[in-house]
């Protein structure tokens, strides 16, 4: 994939933001639990880098989807992977099938500010019950009059604490569990809604993950994305750009783990030399780097295809699936060379190793990814590629 200057004038204006807005910081969010979500926001969408790829009508910048896989890869260089987590629940989990099949009514209420950074967003599919298994969900959502009537709950939702609006999946008639769903904009101040407290998470500590409860919660049907029964169709579309970001915003957090534990292991001697002279640490590094750039290379080239307006569920799987398991790989190769450092709770590499691990779990486990990669194969048993 080729960029241009306005890619690299792009990735320029993400890495400063980065260090200047969210990089001082992230220490104190991280032991806060919380980082101050609209202010950032705010910020972010006076730059515009919350509608990058969004229709220029509701505030977007209209640019293709390679433009904002260079803010996903960039917010990967900030120092803690939260942030950058509930940036991604903004762009490229609430609001990708709002802005393809949304109304303009809709598109005004909830797409415009949520790009402007005057609203933020939540994703809510996954339950207690139902996590990868979307279609096994349980939330309802009822007819009455020209409202749904919603009941159910959401787990891990991430943001949810200060959310304005959740993009809510849930069953809207008995039909069939791929014909049965629908995407439903609900304003998180209206009646009914109610949460947990914050969830206590190995990683991604600095944004808010909550349990979100509907209890006779009452929304316009209008509020509904697109046609009834359609959102589960929906959500697999949106999976998709949720997974290339994913994918992209881990690329540049490897590489400034293997930088760091680079620059540690020439400081740190041990029997007389430094631990980079080793021959099994550097060549361990250097594989790692060749891993990274592997990865860089796959996404991109689902990005490319998916530029062209190609279907990249194999290769956005393929891209999730690897990012997952090579940040695994990763942060625990080089959290091995910091020796007890690295086992310290503040250490880069341990807040990586921490973070990272939701990868291989949050927007379909690695399981869920090999089982569509091995279907669009034609290798699931029983089954032939016609």
């Amino acid at each position: 994939m080729l960029f241009t200057e306005e890619h690299e004038a792009l990735r320029k204006t993400v890495r400063d933001f980065v260090e200047k807005e969210i990089n001082p910081h992230c220490d104190d969010w991280e032991e806060a639990g919380r980082f101050p979500i609209h202010d950032l926001f705010g910020k972010l969408g006076n730059l515009g880098l919350l509608g990058v790829h969004k229709p220029e009508e509701f505030g977007g910048m209209g640019l293709d989807y390679s433009y904002n896989l260079v803010v996903a890869e960039e917010l990967g260089t900030a120092h803690c992977g939260g942030v950058p987590l509930a940036v991604g629940v903004q762009t490229d989990m609430c609001t990708p099938a709002l802005a393809r099949f949304g109304s303009d009514e809709l598109k005004r209420e909830f797409l415009a500010p949520a790009i402007a950074g005057e609203m933020v967003g939540c994703i809510g599919v996954s339950e207690v019950g139902a996590g990868s298994d979307v279609a096994g969900m349980k939330t309802t959502a009822r007819k009455d009059g020209d409202d749904y009537i919603i009941n159910g709950a959401k787990m891990w939702i991430t943001n949810s604490p200060s959310a304005d609006f959740i993009c809510l999946l849930a069953n809207t008639s008995d039909d069939k569990p791929h014909k049965n769903k629908s995407l439903i904009m609900v304003p998180m101040n209206t009646p009914g809604i109610s949460f947990s407290p914050h969830l206590n998470k190995l990683g991604m500590r600095s944004s808010e993950t909550a349990q979100v409860f509907f209890d006779d919660v009452r929304v316009p049907q209008r509020n509904r994305i697109g046609a009834e029964g359609t959102g589960f169709m929906m959500q697999m579309v949106q999976f998709q750009e949720e997974r290339m970001w994913g994918a992209a915003n881990v690329i540049k957090a490897l590489e400034h783990c293997i930088e760091v534990t680079i620059n540690y292991c020439r400081e740190r001697q041990t029997f007389g030399q430094p631990l980079i002279d080793n021959q099994s640490i550097h060549f361990r590094l250097a594989e790692l780097q060749t891993e990274v750039e592997a990865l860089r290379a796959l996404t991109y080239q689902a990005c490319e295809l998916h530029v062209q307006g190609k279907d990249v569920t194999r290769l956005a799987s393929m891209a999730k699936l690897k990012a997952g398991r090579l940040g695994r790989e990763v942060t625990d190769s080089c959290l091995q060379y910091w020796g007890g450092m690295g086992y310290m709770w503040d250490n880069p590499l341990s807040r990586a190793f921490r973070d990272v691990r939701l990868v291989s779990i949050g927007g379909g486990a690695d399981e869920i990814m090999l089982g569509i990669i091995c279907k669009l194969m034609g290798i699931l048993p029983g089954k032939r590629k016609d």
